[in-house]
């Protein structure tokens, strides 16, 4: 996927919704976590109820609704792990 930005940007409003930009892919999700590969780095949101409201592949954007528990950037090594966890866990 080409990005026509390289800016990253995180918007949360009101622990119910958050925009993100500069997002490359996302990696896995469920209603309880988002893997998402961003221009910044690995991120991992968490919550409850998630879902994604906007999807914007060429540019990057994304719009994801549900209560947000948190959010951190996570190291290379730690998403390929989680990427095979949450395999794990969707073919168990």
């Amino acid at each position: 996927m080409e990005l026509n930005t390289t800016n990253h940007e995180i918007n949360i409003i009101d622990r119910r919704e958050i925009y993100l930009t500069g997002v490359k892919k996302i990696s896995s999700f469920d209603h309880e976590e988002f893997l998402l590969e961003t221009t910044m780095g690995m991120l991992l949101l968490k919550g409850s109820g998630l879902e994604i409201l906007k999807l914007d592949t060429h540019d990057g954007k994304v719009r994801i609704k549900g209560k947000i528990n948190s959010f951190s950037y996570i190291e290379n090594g730690k998403s390929k792990a989680k990427e095979e966890s949450f395999m794990a866990k969707l073919f168990k």
